[in-house]
């Protein structure tokens, strides 16, 4: 029986410390038992709990208050204090004077008018009820009786009240059923003619909430509730608000109750005082209510959940993350909550809702949400008990949980909640009270053991998961409420308003002595009584089904599962059979099995078969077998080891073993030690207790059982022990049952047993750590730096327990034994704390005595000094073994010139995320990784070595790339690799797209490595450009050379050429120089500070130049004139000579019939030091003026012409971008100029004529603009009537800052060919503007920004969006990392490498920039010229621009017109290739910038769309993109021809080539290996001549470039040609004699050989093959192109005798569905498209189609192409035709031929052409409809001749001589198509 009551307790009201503020504090008036309890001392600071707001008087009478304050105490026993409140008035002499604040504060309270006088206060006064009991009814019934006998004067004792309730005993909780009525429910009356009924539970252990449950969720809601569940249970901080005592006291009540089974151990306050708030910012976890008046004070908690009880919300904070429950266990619980809160739900939406079902009572439906709850426990934790190590069962049981186990099993070791769940204190207090095998049972035993399947089969039934519910529910409901029908309580109460009736009396003191008397005399009466304690009803603990039959294997099982154990079983029996060649073959597939999980316990379980008394001695090949096999499983597992691998292999390790010398013994685990699981203490401890276990079972067994006990057993997981009889947890039960039979020597003997049975495994134990933490090397202390510090583990643990001692006993016996090796200190002193805190911890929980743990620390050093001595010897012989052969180094062969900086350092080329290399997807050998060894030369860094895997065979893997190509180096430490554990590795990456990501050898020092890098770096960015090796190669001093250094003033000038000194001191002058943004440095200057302005090199330019040497009419001097002629051999002359742009001697005599001249003003590169020496400007503009005009732009690069159309005559400009005080500010200036004008202003007045100079001088506007050749006559007008110059024109059509790079669509769309009606324009017929712009200014959008347009001007700005040189860096980064990835993704899928691809953003760029490109080819077909002004005119204009002439101009899609236009517009145009490439050590902080690659990627695109218009094939421009950056050419060194001129690289060239043998210039290396190979030669070149290429420019149509790609292993890269020609084909000699030649086959691998030299294209093939029978022949062979030339024209004239009519090729046949102009290109397809884009956005079908410009000029081919006969072709109908041009050109008569068997409609000039001009395809055809005369047609022509078809591609416009001949055509038409 236990107390009901142990205090009763009155406290009243009494003056606080602060006299006169009405604030006061409680007081004790009496307490009855006056002294404590023995087993129950009085909790201290009750006075706060009763008025938790403060104790304060009040001006009027508040009606009694109770609620129940929950203490808890120092040994966690809650005390429940039940208090009602009741106010009295305040006796005058009592009352403090009242302050006016309080009065306010009084005169808030709403209340009944006082029916005392209005002075009169009130004061509280507390009934405390304290017990251990929560029966909150029964106190609440107790303290209102006490109250209504003082209220109502009834003439009752109140002392012999209070003497019943304080003696008053109930039945003691617990057992399945009372034994009768009288002991589980008993009627209690306290002699005021009372009584009360009191229910025990039934179960102790199951929570009583009553309605608490129930009201918290309609308090918060289901969302919410769930939340602070799982916030609770993961340890959060949680307070309630709310203005109700009760209902805070409610609310913490029902959470605890929905986390059974767990106990909630942390603070628990349900109402927290206002004077204790600071305990909110504790650190620990708590919950917590508080009033809501102090919810301002809550604010400022930042890791705090907040409920507000009245306002229904749960606030988180955003620092906190409340794990949710893991999926489906959230899903199931909310929908079964739902169904419980909201039973409507389901019927909400029935047409036909049956009648109104009752809702359960609020008790019920509170049992009903807690039933929810227990089955989520039951799910969650179900087959806990089967992962419970039971580690000792007498004197009491110890038992721990393996976590890892239970979440492996689970398949939820990635979940955040479980992990914390089980981590927390509420769980470890689980174990210990649940775990114990023989206790009491309750209703969540029966539920996890017994119900699972059945829950697991509900899981998707809704009615039936309900039917559990209320089941459940039910139980609960029983278990509070056992006896339904006897709760009738008769108690008396207060009559209404009874508070509000004047009191006679105040509370009175009662009489001590009576009280204590009725007390002792109760305590006298159960003394003699026997003690009522009932026995407790005792049962072993169901354990359920074992977690494998409950949990289904996570993880999709493979089809191919069984047969993947299947190869791991016969390559372990092969080894053991020592059929070795066998198991090498199986060994690859057994590894990649060895991922799975299935295969990794099969392997265990496998190896144990092949250990005979615990030991198994292999032989050298064995050994490293399964040595591979258990580094390859352990490599995958985690530190937690959830899987219980390392656990199986863990006895396996120390039994297998080879011997190495008489006496010397290795074992396995002295080579799986570098796994991270070795060095986590929870590993080790869960290993401990299991085999604990497992012998303390063994311990108990039967002789019988013991035979097939542990030793069967080995000491494996649990997973073995299912299948034993009785399980470790069966055995304890029944030992603890047992346990009080047994006698007092018995029990001791039993308690020692068992205690030396850990101590035994303890020694064993640190034995096996000793094994697997030592390495073999212990010299070394490599192991503690790779692992995770064996050091810093103390803090991570797997229990519970804490222990003091640890930590003092682990240092003190460390020191103490005296162990020290100067040597070896530092391992084995990590090795021995690390056991040591081990011991400690194991030791101490499993009650070891202090006597042998401190044998146990003293042993421990000693173990591991031993291990370290034996280890010594096996290190020393296994170094003596024969060494693994090593393959010998291959050395790689160099160019000529090239020398080896490095000898090779052996290392491995492991793999990299490109998986061709490493047999992935795509199957394949495994080439890498690789053995070998990396070289380092002037040249390369190449790495050449064999596969490691035996059955790749014995190929050679190579892979290199150029020195000056590196990007990025990296240093990366390796995982252990084959067998030898490698050190640090280096991972190179290059702009060229390899990758070498290699680990050293061991036998290769962190000395050499270093070195290898410094070298690398020296090698990578020399100090000047002189270092690199295309000045180095083949000199004799290759080491780095140390840059000249001089004293003079201008050290550049000492490289000058003569000539040019001379004529440079004419021009010396300073202030010009000043103002330069940018000036090129020499080169020398390079690695030094740039010299302070006084000492500006000489080169730059004056102000008033020499009248004698600018006058264009003044002859030059002779002095000039070698300078001159070495310019005019430059590739620029060459080219403005082939364009008619002028020759310097025309220019110079000033032929005034040409618009356009040749200036030498810049020959001195004084006006721009990037610029040629010749420029092309306009005819009219004098040379002095040009030194103004480049003022106006970016680093002086003023406008100048590049190219020419021959066919508009529009051409083509580039210049930098415009400086604010350009063009563009002027015409921002909004105010009139003021008077005085500056010298910019003038130079801006210069600079608008030039541009008029360059629109006049194009021959359709010279004639408009005549007589006004300036643009003075209509600005001067407009300065009077504006006050401002008329802006640059921005758009007739659309303002100026919406036009986006769409300009192009927009400009080439129809509504181009109606002219623009410009608002206001002027009427003379002089400024009646043309249909476009005769000057289109391409500019940078955001320079450009607010210019307004002005319909005046004869130029427009089309301002556009670049992309800065810093975002191409960027996306050349990742665009890298695409193609080339650092390191194996673990499933990379094709979408991964998109993904990135995509992110790169390249493609993007090449899209903007062909469209750019594309818009300014439109523009200059349709006869507009076009400045290109971006950035700083050498990135992106240049790209712009050499795009633009490749695409109009067939002249540079030729070799040599190729090689021109890089000549012309990269080099003498200063794109600076040496700061883009970083290639001295001044630009190393800069980086690569890829500008020159770009342009090349967008060449590849075009050549990809139109394969017959490129003489060079695609791997000429994959050699450029390789040889720009490789260093090996001296074309693309240094930023500009000035500085090659100040370097003698211009002219010297020819001196210097009869000396030298190797070439200095890529393009005459190209030109050379032209003349002996086809290599760069394109086969279906053929061109048209005036063809313009409108490539299309959509990421969609655009190609990833396999230059990025493509790699070949088996010669690293293919464009150093003397390199890349590999072995010659084995000789036909070789075959056997007499027999018939062998097949020439061989296997090619595509990622290791060139398939392309394996298996050349057909005319390489032939031609080659006729080299080869000339030389047979012995007649001097042909050159390869003669050769091709001639076959070609032969064929030609074939076809013309033939009368063929199509364009005639060799190739015509294989080419035909090649994209000629417009048409789609397709790769593969055996016809011609009947698809095309078109250009344009804005297409119409009007009158004028702007598709008329996809080319109907030549067809792509039709499918009889390559059928042709040699008979005259199949003419069905012909006849003249007029057809309209496409894109405004005019209607042209042709002879048209309609063909019924090849349908199609084919068209020739005239009626004896054989040469068909152009195909209509009839399958095309969509109508054949009536037309109307268009601009330009025939005049004499009916209307009605007119017809239009209209094709899938565009509508052709015809027209007939008459009306009758054009019915016929289209009757003819429209018959052929029917009959199609």
């Amino acid at each position: 029986m236990a107390r009901l009551a142990d205090y009763f307790v009155l406290v009243a009201f009494g003056p606080g410390p602060r006299a006169g503020s009405g604030e006061g504090q409680g007081q004790i008036l009496q307490r009855f038992p006056e002294k404590d309890w023995e087993d129950n001392p009085f909790p201290q600071g009750i006075e706060l709990f009763c008025q938790p707001s403060g104790w304060q008087l009040c001006p009027e009478r508040n009606p009694p208050t109770f609620f129940i304050a929950v203490l808890t105490d120092i040994n966690s026993e809650r005390h429940y204090c039940a208090c009602l409140t009741f106010w009295e008035p305040v006796e005058p002499s009592q009352a403090p004077a009242c302050t006016g604040e309080e009065e306010e504060e009084a005169g808030e309270r709403p209340s009944p008018s006082a029916l005392g006088p209005p002075s009169q206060l009130f004061a509280p006064k507390t009934l405390v009820l304290v017990s251990r009991l929560d029966h909150a009814e029964v106190f609440r019934n107790s303290l209102g009786l006490i109250y209504t006998v003082h209220v109502e004067g009834l003439s009752v004792s109140l002392e012999n009240v209070i003497g019943n309730l304080l003696t008053c005993t109930i039945p003691i909780t617990g057992g399945s059923q009372p034994d009768s009525m009288e002991e589980g429910a008993r009627t209690i009356s306290l002699g005021a003619g009372d009584r009360q009924v009191i229910q025990t539970p039934l179960t102790d252990s199951l929570p009583v909430s009553c309605c608490s449950v129930a009201l918290l969720f309609r308090q918060l809601g289901i969302t919410n509730v769930l939340a602070l569940f799982c916030a609770a249970l993961t340890e959060h901080k949680i307070l309630f608000l709310s203005r109700s005592y009760q209902r805070l006291t409610d609310a913490c009540r029902g959470l605890l109750a929905l986390l059974f089974p767990l106990r909630y151990s942390f603070t628990y306050v349900p109402i927290l005082p206002a004077q204790l708030l600071e305990v909110l910012s504790t650190p620990t976890p708590f919950i917590i209510g508080v009033n809501s008046l102090f919810q301002a004070e809550t604010q400022e908690l930042l890791d705090v959940i907040i409920a507000d009880l009245d306002g229904g919300t749960v606030t988180v904070p955003e620092c906190v993350h409340i794990p949710p429950l893991p999926e489906p266990l959230h899903s199931q619980t909310h929908s079964a909550l739902c169904m419980v809160l909201d039973p409507e739900l389901e019927l909400a939406d029935l047409a036909f809702p049956p009648p109104a079902t009752s809702t359960s009572s609020l008790k019920m439906q509170d049992k009903e949400l807690r039933a929810v709850f227990l089955r989520l426990f039951a799910q969650l934790l179900q087959g806990y008990r089967w992962c419970l190590h039971i580690v000792r069962i007498h004197p009491e049981p110890v038992i721990r949980f393996h976590k890892a186990a239970f979440l492996g099993q689970r398949g939820l070791v990635e979940d955040d909640f479980l992990l914390k769940v089980l981590e927390g204190m509420a769980f470890a207090g689980f174990v210990s009270e649940r775990g114990v095998p023989y206790r009491t049972t309750d209703l969540f035993d029966e539920l996890v053991a017994n119900e699972v399947k059945r829950m697991r089969a509900d899981e998707n039934q809704p009615h039936r998961i309900l039917r559990h519910v209320k089941e459940l529910a039910e139980q609960l409901y029983k278990n509070e409420n056992p006896y339904p029908a006897v709760t009738m309580h008769k108690v008396q109460r207060p009559g209404e308003g009874s508070h509000l009736r004047r009191a006679p009396r105040p509370f009175p003191r009662l009489d001590e002595s009576t009280v204590q008397w009725i007390i002792d005399q109760a305590t006298a009466k159960l003394q003699g009584a026997p003690p009522a304690v009932r026995a407790e009803k005792k049962a072993t603990v169901p354990s359920g089904p074992p977690m494998a039959a409950i949990v289904e294997r996570n993880g999709a099982v493979h089809a191919n599962s069984a047969r993947r154990l299947e190869v791991v079983r016969n390559c372990i029996s092969y080894v053991f059979e020592g059929k070795m060649l066998e198991a090498k073959k199986l060994l690859p597939a057994v590894l990649r099995a060895l991922k799975g999980r299935a295969a990794r316990r099969c392997l265990t379980r496998e190896l144990h078969l092949h250990v005979q008394q615990n030991r198994a001695v292999l032989d050298h090949q064995q050994f490293d077998f399964v040595v591979r096999m258990m580094n390859c499983c352990l490599q995958d597992c985690t530190a937690m080891d959830e899987h219980g691998i390392a656990a199986a292999l863990l006895p396996l390790v120390t039994a297998f073993c080879r011997k190495l010398s008489p006496g010397v013994t290795q074992f396995a685990y002295s080579c799986v030690q570098e796994h991270v699981v070795w060095s986590t203490p929870q590993f080790w401890e869960a290993m401990f207790y299991g085999d604990v276990q497992t012998h303390i079972r063994a311990l108990y067994l039967e002789p019988t059982e013991e035979e097939d006990g542990p030793s069967a057993k080995g000491e494996d997981e649990e997973d073995e022990e299912q299948e034993e009889e009785r399980s470790a947890l069966d055995v304890a039960s029944e030992q603890r049952r047992l346990w009080p039979t047994l006698g007092r020597d018995k029990q001791q003997e039993l308690v020692q047993k068992e205690e030396s049975t850990v101590f035994s495994q303890a020694i064993h134990y640190a034995n096996r750590m000793s094994y697997l933490l030592l390495p073999l090397d212990s010299s070394k202390s490599r192991l503690l730096r790779e692992r995770a510090g064996l050091g810093d583990l103390e803090s991570m643990s797997n229990s519970v327990v804490t222990n003091s001692m640890a930590g003092s006993m682990a240092e003190s016996y460390d020191t103490e034994s005296g162990f020290e090796d100067a040597e070896t200190s530092d391992v084995a002193g990590a090795v021995v704390r690390f056991i040591n805190r081990f011991v400690d911890k194991v030791c101490t929980e499993s009650g070891v005595t202090s006597e042998h743990l401190k044998g146990l620390h003293v042993m421990v050093p000693d173990i591991v000094q031993m291990h370290i001595e034996t280890l010594e010897a096996v290190h020393r012989e296994s170094k003596r073994l024969p060494p693994i052969q090593k393959p010998k180094l291959l050395r790689p062969s160099l160019l000529p010139g090239e020398e080896c900086v490095l000898d090779g350092l052996r290392v491995y080329l492991l793999p990299d995320g490109r998986e061709e290399g490493s047999g992935g997807s795509l199957g394949g050998p495994a080439l890498l990784p690789a053995e070998g060894a990396v070289f380092l030369t002037t040249y390369r860094v190449i790495f050449t070595g064999m596969p490691t895997d035996p059955l790749v065979g014995e190929q050679v893997v190579v892979r290199s790339f150029p020195v000056a190509s590196l990007t990025k180096e990296k240093r990366i430490s390796v995982q252990a690799h084959v067998d030898q554990f490698l050190q640090d590795g280096l991972q190179l990456r290059s702009c060229t797209f390899q990758l070498l990501k290699m680990a050293f050898d061991e036998e290769v020092g962190s000395e050499s490595a270093e070195v290898f890098r410094k070298h690398l770096h020296k090698l990578r960015y020399p100090a000047d450009i002189k270092g690199t090796f295309a000045f180095t190669a083949g000199s004799i001093h290759t080491a780095g050379r140390q840059p000249r250094t001089t004293k003079e003033k201008s050290p550049s000038l000492r490289t000058l050429s003569r000539n040019l000194v001379k004529n440079a001191k004419k021009t010396i002058g300073r202030q010009y120089v000043t103002r330069k943004k940018y000036n090129p440095p020499s080169w020398e200057q390079r690695g030094q500070p740039v010299p302070p302005d006084d000492q500006e090199d000489e080169i730059s330019v004056s102000e008033e130049l020499e009248p004698s040497t600018l006058t264009p009419t003044s002859a030059l001097k002779p002095s000039d004139r070698l300078t001159m002629n070495s310019l005019v051999e430059r590739a620029c002359c060459r080219d403005y000579q082939r364009l008619g742009l002028g020759t310097l001697s025309s220019s110079l005599s000033r032929a005034k019939s040409e618009p356009f001249r040749v200036t030498p003003v810049n020959r001195m590169y004084a006006i721009c030091r990037s610029y040629p020496g010749l420029l092309i400007v306009p005819q009219t503009i004098q040379d002095n003026t040009l030194q103004r005009i480049s003022r106006c732009y970016r680093q002086n690069r003023f406008p100048v012409v590049c190219w020419r159309s021959s066919r508009s005559k529009a051409v083509l400009l580039r210049s930098g971008g415009l400086h604010g005080k350009g063009v563009v500010g002027l015409f921002k200036a909004q105010n009139a100029p003021s008077p005085g004008q500056s010298q910019a202003d003038s130079s801006s007045l210069e600079q608008e004529k030039y541009l008029q100079a360059v629109v006049s001088a194009m021959p359709r506007y010279a004639d408009a603009a005549s007589g006004r050749n300036t643009l003075s006559g209509f600005t001067s007008m407009h300065m009077a009537s504006h006050g401002k110059w008329g802006s640059i024109r921005a758009s007739g059509r659309s303002s100026g800052p919406s036009l986006g790079v769409d300009v192009g669509s927009r400009l080439a769309g129809k509504d181009l060919l109606v002219p623009p009606q410009p608002n206001g324009a002027p009427s003379e017929p002089g400024f009646l503007r043309p249909q476009r712009a005769a000057l289109y200014i391409i500019g940078d959008k955001a320079q450009l920004k607010g210019v307004r347009p002005d319909p005046l001007q004869q130029w427009e700005l089309v301002p556009i969006e670049v992309f800065e040189v810093r975002q191409v860096k960027a996306s050349f980064k990742k665009l890298l990392k695409a193609c080339v990835p650092g390191c194996p993704a673990g499933e990379q899928s094709p979408a991964s490498y998109l993904r990135s691809l995509e992110e790169s953003e390249w493609l993007i760029q090449i899209h903007k920039l062909l469209q750019v490109s594309v818009l300014v080819v439109e523009l200059l077909d349709s006869g507009s010229s076009v400045l290109v002004s971006l950035e700083d005119g050498w990135d992106i204009t240049t790209q712009v621009v050499s795009l633009v002439q490749l695409l109009s101009d067939p002249y540079y899609r030729t070799l040599e017109g190729f090689r021109l236009l890089v000549e012309k517009e990269w080099l003498s145009f200063g794109h600076r290739f040496t700061h883009r490439g970083a290639h001295t050590l001044a630009g190393q902080s800069s980086g690569f910038a890829p500008i020159f690659l770009q342009f090349l990627d967008c060449v590849h695109q075009v050549h990809l769309q139109f394969p017959m218009e490129f003489e060079f094939s695609q791997f000429y421009l994959k050699f450029l993109s390789y040889h720009h950056v490789s260093h090996r050419f001296r074309t693309f060194l240094l930023d500009s021809d000035y500085e090659r001129i100040e370097l003698g690289l211009l002219y010297d060239e020819k001196g210097e080539r009869k000396s030298q043998q190797a070439c200095k210039s890529v393009w005459e290396y190209v030109e050379r290996l032209s003349k002996k190979t086809p290599v760069f030669y394109n086969y279906m070149y053929a061109p048209e001549d005036t063809e313009v290429l409108r490539p299309y420019s959509n990421v969609s149509n655009l190609k990833v470039w396999d230059f990025y790609t493509r790699e070949t292993l088996a010669e690293g890269p293919p464009y150093d040609w003397e390199l890349a020609q590999g072995p010659p084909e084995p000789p036909e000699e070789e075959r056997p004699d007499g027999g018939a030649p062998q097949s020439r086959r061989r296997v090619i691998w595509p990622c290791y050989d060139s398939r392309l030299r394996a298996q050349p294209d057909a005319i390489s093939r032939l031609l080659e093959e006729l080299q080869r029978l000339e030389t047979e022949l012995g007649r001097p062979s042909e050159r390869w192109k003669d050769t091709w030339d001639r076959v070609k024209a032969a064929q030609r004239s074939e076809a013309r005798q033939d009368g063929r009519s199509t364009p005639s090729s060799l190739l015509m046949s294989s080419v035909s569905h090649h994209r000629r102009s417009l048409g789609v290109y397709l790769q593969e397809g055996p016809v011609g498209s009947t698809l095309s884009l078109s250009l344009d956005s804005d297409q119409s079908s009007g009158s004028t189609p702007s598709s008329g410009r996809q080319a109907a000029r030549r067809s792509t081919s039709t499918l009889y192409s390559q059928f042709q006969t040699a008979e005259s072709e199949n003419r069905s109908y012909e006849g003249t035709l007029y057809k309209k041009g496409a894109f405004m050109k005019p209607w042209k008569a042709r002879w048209f031929v309609l063909d019924k068997t090849k349908h199609q409609l084919r068209y020739y000039d005239h009626r004896v052409d054989t040469d068909c001009k152009g195909v209509i395809d009839l399958a095309e055809v969509e109508s054949v409809t009536p037309g109307t005369p268009t601009m330009g047609a025939p005049k004499t022509v009916d209307e009605k001749a007119f017809f239009d078809v209209k094709t899938t591609r565009r509508v052709y416009n015809f027209c007939a001589q008459d009306v009758h001949l054009a019915q016929q055509w289209v009757d003819r038409l429209q018959s052929c198509l029917s009959d199609a």
